[in-house]
């Protein structure tokens, strides 16, 4: 074989082997920026999710305390928003929405609460938080998802 055939060859597969790789680097770039951003944005979403239905929550339960569910429409923000994390939350997130929004109920139907109860309440501290067991199931859901990025 001529050795100029050979090294014409050698120069197209060459280039054919450098191009190739280019070709590869920049889509597995863009797939994983692309991964990325998709996971970003789930975290922004959540998040904002999370912090709706916490929001909601310990508004109704500080209600809760000194008033009897007279209507049940003031319940159907907070369903409407565990509706939505049943959506996308992990099984333990979706668990702790749940046995709140039921503890949340138990109390509306409870005897309100006496300003001393209230105040007795307010020195137990997270002890007595019904929300700090979903606020760090979420929190835990979240870093997990932060890590993948």
């Amino acid at each position: 074989m001529d050795t100029s055939i050979v090294s014409g060859l050698a120069g197209v597969f060459g280039s054919l082997v450098g191009g190739s790789a280019t070709v590869a680097t920049a889509f597995i770039t863009q797939r994983t920026q692309s991964k990325r951003e998709l996971i970003r944005m789930e975290i922004r979403k959540r998040e904002t999710l999370y912090g709706e239905f916490i929001a909601e929550c310990c508004k109704l339960f500080m209600d809760s305390l000194d008033h009897t569910l007279d209507k049940p429409e003031t319940l159907v923000r907070a369903h409407e928003l565990l509706n939505r994390i049943r959506l996308s939350a992990t099984g333990e997130v979706l668990k702790e929405a749940e046995y709140l929004l039921g503890r949340l109920t138990e109390q509306y139907f409870s005897p309100n609460l006496s300003l001393e109860e209230m105040r007795e309440l307010a020195r137990a501290g997270s002890a007595a938080d019904p929300l700090k067991s979903f606020g760090e199931a979420c929190r835990a859901e979240l870093q997990s998802m932060q890590r993948a990025v």
